[in-house]
């Protein structure tokens, strides 16, 4: 269940220039620069419209599970160096909203080099943070609205929002059934393909519809490659998906993005910031 407080809905957005998502920004400061039934199954590596159906319908599993404990990692990889933004929280699929503490990594990769780490609330339409942004008090909270973003969210906090991440998968094509696995004690049904943004949002809830056509912008390709894990209750237990850059980001660059999700039907508390606790100026820069 989500407890919010309201108060907060009418903040002013934030100008902030965010480039080509903070996500990038973040990982490059301070950092190297370097399921389904058995039977709807087919043979493993065989792409098969009941393998697409099947992922396709996997935000509709989560809406039915209420809730669940996440895990987060957003991730780059350069010159063999691969660096991570990992956050831990959970999320109520019911609003839409989640809390996440995002830690970011060091000059050396390490987590929580000296930084402190981002709160994040997400919220239909929206993004808060706190500890984010030069110039930004301590105890104030930035909001952005995530439609206006380039990427739609989808990595510009650091982090997917989970419902955003299965409502992707809602565009999935090519899908091939990889067979069974374990994660986390839980056995679970790995499957492959790639998901169209485009297509994604036109079949989206109208909770995530204007992040996903906000995100047609922002990539070089509308397709998305994904490795996507459900239970046996067609629950999302982990997706891991990968994002190109149409501009602003390094040698074009690439972002992977995993969401890991348990723990379902635990309860998850999120309040909304007051309206007099946002910060109502600008960020003078998009680093930390």
């Amino acid at each position: 269940m989500v407890v919010q407080d309201r108060r907060g809905g009418g903040a002013a957005a934030v100008a902030m220039a965010c480039g080509t998502g903070l996500a990038v920004g973040l990982l490059a400061t301070g950092c190297s620069p370097e399921g389904a039934a058995a039977d709807d199954q087919e043979p493993s590596g065989r792409a098969a419209p009941a393998a697409a159906a099947t992922v396709r319908g996997s935000a509709d599993a989560l809406v039915r599970a209420g809730s669940a404990r996440v895990r987060t990692a957003m991730e780059t990889v350069s010159g063999g160096t691969r660096v991570a933004i990992r956050g831990t929280g959970g999320y109520d699929f019911a609003t839409s909203s989640g809390r996440l503490r995002v830690v970011l990594p060091d000059p050396a990769g390490k987590p929580s080099g000296g930084h402190q780490p981002i709160t994040e609330i997400l919220a239909p339409g929206a993004l808060y943070m706190k500890n984010r942004g030069a110039g930004v008090p301590a105890d104030k909270w930035v909001r952005v609205d995530t439609a206006s973003l380039s990427d739609g969210n989808l990595v510009t906090g650091g982090a997917t929002d989970p419902l955003a991440a299965a409502e992707l998968l809602r565009g999935a094509r090519e899908v091939t059934y990889q067979g069974e696995e374990r994660l986390d004690g839980a056995v679970v049904r790995h499957y492959r393909g790639t998901t169209d943004i485009g297509t994604a949002a036109k079949a989206a809830s109208p909770r995530t519809r204007s992040a996903l056509v906000a995100a047609e912008k922002g990539f070089t390709t509308d397709a998305v490659p994904f490795d996507a894990y459900l239970d046996e209750a067609g629950r999302l237990r982990k997706v891991r998906q990968w994002f190109h850059f149409a501009n602003g980001a390094p040698n074009g660059a690439s972002v992977i993005s995993t969401t890991e999700l348990s723990g379902f039907g635990a309860w998850v508390a999120v309040r909304l910031p007051d309206e007099r606790d946002i910060y109502a100026g600008k960020i003078a820069s998009a680093a930390p």
